[in-house]
């Protein structure tokens, strides 16, 4: 069965170019069971083949599959290799089971519109993209995937093309994310140079053997430009500027790639290659700075936000924050958890978020609607359950159990301390804040918009299965205090190292008194939520409004500044210099030699006039030149 692993990106790839070659034969209903059907059949092969490697582990507890060898030159023979682990089975499982559901979603979401098979060939490629990323055995193949994943961003960010808004959302992410690119393929450069291989395995060997000297300063070095690679595409700060824009493109696109898959390929990246973080302390604490900075940030800007699906990408880039935290106080198994369970609950408020919207005629702003559980209880039930899932409600949801485990490594773990302690809590608290002010200014209220469509099975089966995933999801890896069940942990020991808990912290940090610390966070954030949105929310509007409380929902509202510090120190130079390059010295001299060629073959092609006369005459005028020079001389 593990032979059948290339089948598994392979056959979206054969869906996407089946609906390139015959997308206007098959029809919609052809291209709603190619497009959704590759997809859904790489996941059921993804639970047999992850499956069988779960009933029997190969040796080593990996399974390589080379393909084929790329190229050949100077030795350096990179394949088309595949490897599959306990790191690749969780992002591969949720990638082709979650992206099934989201093409079912979107069978009914998109069917009213005119790129129907154009959006199906780009989602295949994405999750094809996605695949090839997260298996290859070496990190050239890996950055093939990450440049695809970017490309298919780009398209399906600008898919509504008519809009010069979202041409320029999709260009933004394009552009932004190319610069953590240019981080990663430097650190690649460095790495090959060095160590003289990109194949990961043989690579992390090296680098551990080799280390500590004199290889530290290399190390390091590759640990922070692998993390600008993974601060581009994640969204992190101070890259994290994209994503919010990128909300232009359809919902499912939102589901997909700025939710469950895409934003998380810088977690992916850090936690496979984290031998690197390992041996440089300053990386790994980056990591976990840049993380601590952006839950922060983004948390505070969701809590604003008047567009329901910004408000949810903020919290996304807010979520991410969070596993890299985890990444960077060793917490690699913490990080992994929650990207697994961020990816269902998250899913799920992004296709339900798709319902309201096109139910309400496009509206996004969550102040014009109101009052919807009954219009949509289907859509209320599924949302909340995504809405507690996020502010990680106890017991009873995924998130709580991923999230309050990252809390307590970023206390306990020898690579923790205090502060992260405390903005992790904090964190959790403006989680509680914004997820359920969505929940009480969408569900609950006056109603202020007619509900003009309802969603059907198509879209109502996904909504249903990521409910019951964020529900059941944390329970793969639950606390020793609720019994030690771990199933996940034990997967994950085999491929990464567990955070290093030592120490009085450690020991409280694990107990049940940690874990109520953080019920009481996360419920006073809901409580409160409660308090300014139900019985007050008149009042909190209006103190939102106030003159004195208007720059700091300003500046959160638009993301701390970002943007606009970007504008005024890069964009605008770099257009001022562009347009001054049109005509700089440069191009009047290439201008000028191009002038003097034309008139030297002006000049020329004028005596080529076919007459033997005007010939015989230039030519006797050349021999009296030559007989007055030799004479003369």
């Amino acid at each position: 069965m593990l032979s059948l692993l290339w089948l598994i990106p392979a056959l979206p790839a054969a869906g996407s170019v089946l609906l390139v070659l015959l997308g206007r034969r098959l029809g919609r209903a052809g291209t709603a069971w190619v497009g959704t059907g590759s997809v859904g059949l790489s996941a059921v092969l993804a639970l047999l083949v992850c499956g069988s490697f779960l009933a029997a582990p190969p040796a080593g507890d990996a399974y390589r599959q080379v393909l084929w060898t790329w190229f050949d030159v100077g030795g350096f023979a990179p394949a088309i290799g595949l490897h599959l682990d306990a790191v690749s089975i969780v992002w591969v499982l949720v990638i082709t089971v979650v992206g099934f559901l989201i093409h079912l979603y979107s069978v009914e979401h998109m069917e009213r519109d005119d790129g129907f098979t154009r959006f199906f060939i780009y989602m295949d490629l994405f999750v094809f993209s996605m695949l090839v990323l997260v298996l290859a055995d070496n990190l050239l193949l890996l950055y093939l995937g990450w440049e695809g994943v970017g490309l298919c961003s780009y398209l399906l960010i600008a898919f509504w093309q008519e809009d010069a808004q979202n041409v320029y959302s999709g260009r933004k992410a394009f552009i932004v994310t190319r610069v953590g690119d240019t981080a990663l393929i430097a650190g690649l450069f460095l790495l090959f140079t060095h160590y003289h291989t990109l194949e990961i395995g043989q690579l992390m060997h090296l680098v551990a053997s080799r280390s500590p000297a004199p290889d530290s300063g290399v190390v390091l070095a590759a640990g922070l430009l692998l993390l600008g690679g993974a601060v581009g595409k994640s969204a992190q700060a101070p890259l994290q500027t994209w994503l919010p824009d990128a909300m232009a493109g359809p919902s499912p696109v939102s589901a997909l790639i700025h939710a469950a898959t895409m934003v998380t390929a810088g977690v992916y990246l850090i936690a496979r290659t984290n031998v690197l973080y390992t041996l440089a302390p300053d990386a790994r604490l980056a990591v976990a700075i840049v993380g601590t900075v952006t839950l922060l940030l983004a948390g505070f800007s969701a809590l604003v936000q008047r567009d329901l699906k910004r408000a949810l990408a903020y919290s996304t880039i807010s979520q991410i924050g969070y596993m890299f935290l985890a990444l960077g106080v060793s917490g690699w198994e913490a990080a992994v958890f929650h990207f697994m369970t961020h990816a269902f609950f998250k899913a799920l408020l992004f296709l339900a978020a798709g319902v309201v919207i096109v139910a309400l005629a496009d509206e996004h702003d969550i102040f014009r609607m109101g009052g919807l559980r009954r219009e949509l209880p289907a859509v209320f039930a599924t949302f909340t359950v995504g809405a507690a899932a996020l502010a990680a409600l106890p017991l009873v949801t995924d998130g709580f159990y991923s999230k309050d485990l990252i809390i307590a490594t970023s206390l306990g773990s020898v690579d923790g301390g205090a502060w992260f302690y405390v903005a992790s809590l904090i964190g959790a608290f403006v989680t509680g804040l914004y997820s359920f002010r969505l929940v009480w200014l969408v569900f609950f209220g006056a109603r202020r918009t007619e509900v003009s469509r309802r969603p059907r099975w198509r879209q109502l089966v996904p909504l249903y299965a990521l409910a019951a995933l964020s529900v059941t999801g944390g329970f793969v890896w639950m606390p020793a205090w609720l019994g030690g069940f771990e199933p996940l942990r034990k997967l994950l020991d085999t491929a990464l190292p567990p955070a290093p808990m030592e120490g009085a912290a450690a020991h409280f940090a694990e107990s049940v008194g940690a874990a109520l610390i953080t019920i009481l966070v996360v419920a006073a954030g809901v409580g409160l939520s409660y308090v300014l949105w139900m019985p007050r929310r008149e009042r909190t509007q209006a103190f939102a409004a106030a003159p004195s409380v208007q720059p700091l929902v300003a500046l959160w509202l638009g993301g701390w500044g970002f943007d606009w510090f970007y504008e005024r120190v890069f964009v605008r130079p770099v257009k001022r210099f562009a347009h001054w390059a049109r005509h700089d010295l440069v191009d009047h001299v290439v201008g000028g030699i191009a002038w003097l060629n034309l008139a030297g073959w002006r000049g020329l092609s004028a005596g080529q006039n076919g007459r033997l006369r005007g010939y015989l005459a230039v030519t006797g005028l050349g021999v009296v030149l030559v007989l007055a020079v030799v004479v003369l001389r």
